[in-house]
């Protein structure tokens, strides 16, 4: 059994779609960030980064934290093809999550924040992050015009990984029909019925 700790954002969205791709039984623990959960002596147990989300395996036991750690390691524990074993695959499934851990997740992310949340208008940092949203856009929608999913012919983790944060492309200063190849990347994954309930963990 998997107890997930989870709220309703992209990286806890990737965990709970993984976690329904592969079939597996979990418990769902919701993590209020809005109200600090994350900071319990419970959560910081689990996780010391007091971010969202976290696994504890019962079968380790073992707990993870990290979104691509958690997608890497449960891919590993059943042996998934979502995660290839060795050769170019594998490293090509790795590199273009990398890309969604150390630049579209941050990216994406303050896009979200100066656009959405932030108490006072800064022009300067929504020109910054968002003119790097719209290049990231341009990486994905070229490679997606090159492939069928991110690591190649065959859905990944890194696609797992992608999707909650191009889902949320409503909050994004432009229109997603901008990036055709992405956007008909975007509407496939939404047909799998893995994605779809997935993203709505937790029930909120």
């Amino acid at each position: 059994m998997i107890d997930l700790y989870t709220w309703g954002t992209p990286n806890g969205k990737k965990v709970s779609i993984m976690l329904e791709e592969l079939g597996l039984d979990y418990t769902v623990h919701p993590i209020n960030i809005t109200q600090n959960d994350q900071f319990t002596p419970e959560f910081l147990a689990i996780n010391p980064n007091n971010k969202i989300p976290a696994i504890v395996d019962s079968d380790g036991p073992i707990s993870v934290f990290e979104s691509g750690a958690i997608l890497m390691y449960l891919a590993e524990k059943v042996g998934s093809d979502l995660l290839p074993t060795a050769g170019p695959e594998r490293y090509a499934t790795l590199q273009w999550l990398m890309l969604q851990m150390g630049g579209v997740g941050p990216m994406f992310g303050q896009v979200h924040h100066f656009y959405k949340f932030a108490k006072e208008d800064v022009p300067y940092a929504k020109k910054r992050y968002s003119d790097e949203m719209q290049r990231l856009y341009s990486v994905l929608d070229k490679r997606l015009d090159e492939v069928e999913y991110l690591a190649g012919a065959a859905y990944s983790i890194a696609d797992i990984a992608m999707y909650p944060w191009v889902a949320r492309h409503e909050w994004h200063p432009f229109d997603l029909n901008d990036f055709g190849h992405v956007k008909r990347w975007y509407d496939r994954l939404s047909e799998r019925e893995a994605v779809q309930r997935g993203m709505k963990v937790p029930n909120e």
